[in-house]
């Protein structure tokens, strides 16, 4: 029962972890979007450049 046990916690976990890494993932994603909105906005064709790689390495 008792490495069922510890089985379980692993996997709750596990999955915790995910849920976070996900979350955090999607924060980013945002962030990086709204400052290619900014870029945009701003006429900055460099900094577009920067964070469109930035986009696409963090898609990856």
């Amino acid at each position: 029962m008792d490495k069922m046990k510890v089985t379980y916690e692993a996997m709750l976990g596990l999955a915790a972890e995910m849920v976070l890494d996900e979350a955090v993932l999607d924060f980013r994603r945002k962030r990086i979007y709204d400052e290619i909105d900014r870029a945009l906005a701003d006429g900055d064709e460099v900094g577009f450049q920067k964070l469109t790689e930035e986009l696409k390495a963090l898609c990856n």
